[in-house]
């Protein structure tokens, strides 16, 4: 048995996956290209495939350095694409990640399929699966995927901290970040590059489905509740550890499957804020604009009204 016991190690495991989800998440959000960030998750499976059929190995270094060569493909061929005049962003997205996407996916039925290399270990996932999975470490069994979790969230921690005011700044005004040479084309290609490396770290442990889950809606959910970078980032955070503990409570009390029940919690949270948000939700929407309706009818009864002479 694992060191915190099969339970705590899947918690654990999903906790800091959504850490480090939720740190470069924030940051897709404000610029707008969270459906890039699914983009890059998918497009990596050709490198992965890549690096397995030239070296034979499926070490995680060299595992991260193929999917981050394609990761990098992928920004540039969409960049090119929006760079003609031809086809708008969202379009572009839309046509490079699939024939990506599409392309390891044939990898992966004609070359892979014997190594445990399939389709659904890397887009469904198995979490429960990651207690089995342990190392020894001074006596010690520590699962495999939780070493790697915390490992990833560090990096994505201290990455983004050291180059805070560069991504702050990128983020919230590109125009101001170009004058101030903090260079944003090459500051957003890292992020996209730090969601590869993350997205492949987690795809054993937890599939590629539930990365971006834990990528976009918490991220989302916080940008509705506060306008502050660092509460934002830190909100999210908090969202992503709330799916980790009630997924697998839910999962467990209900027998279904544990990466499902996360993700259909962080939903559950972003509905919630978006009704509840006191600037940005539904409700507090609807508050602020029956004032000026009934403004609307009591000027409208007054203009009607006879004109004295």
């Amino acid at each position: 048995m694992p060191l915190f016991g099969d339970a705590g190690t899947i918690v654990l495991t999903a906790g800091f996956v959504a850490t480090a989800c939720a740190v470069l998440g924030v940051l897709l959000v404000l610029r707008g290209i969270s459906l890039l960030g699914d983009a890059v998750s998918h497009s990596i499976l050709p490198g992965i495939i890549a690096v397995f059929l030239i070296t034979g190995s499926r070490a995680p270094i060299v595992v991260i350095l193929g999917a981050a060569m394609i990761a990098v493909a992928c920004v540039l061929a969409i960049e090119w694409l929006q760079s003609t005049g031809l086809v708008r962003s969202d379009a572009a997205i839309g046509l490079v990640f699939p024939a990506l996407f599409a392309l390891g996916v044939l990898g992966v039925h004609r070359y892979t399929a014997d190594v445990h290399i399939d389709l659904d270990s890397t887009i469904y996932g198995e979490i429960a699966f990651v207690p089995f999975r342990v190392l020894d470490i001074a006596g010690v069994d520590v699962a495999g995927g939780l070493i790697v979790a915390v490992v990833v969230a560090l990096v994505d921690v201290v990455v983004v901290a050291l180059l805070w005011k560069e991504f702050k700044a990128t983020g919230f005004d590109p125009g101001f970040a170009q004058v101030a040479g903090f260079a944003p084309r090459w500051i957003a290609r890292l992020l996209l590059v730090l969601v590869s490396i993350t997205a492949v770290m987690a795809f054993e442990s937890v599939g590629a489905i539930l990365v971006i889950a834990l990528l976009i809606v918490p991220a989302a959910t916080a940008r509705l509740v506060t306008e502050r970078l660092l509460a934002m980032v830190m909100l999210a955070i908090a969202i992503g550890w709330l799916a980790a503990i009630g997924g697998y409570l839910g999962a467990v009390s209900t027998d279904s499957s544990i990466a499902g029940a996360m993700g259909v919690v962080a939903t559950v949270a972003f509905v919630v804020a978006l009704a509840v948000s006191p600037r940005h939700g539904l409700i507090a929407r609807a508050r602020r604009r029956r004032p000026r309706r009934g403004a609307s009818r009591d000027m409208g009864t007054t203009g009607a009204g006879p004109v004295g002479g």
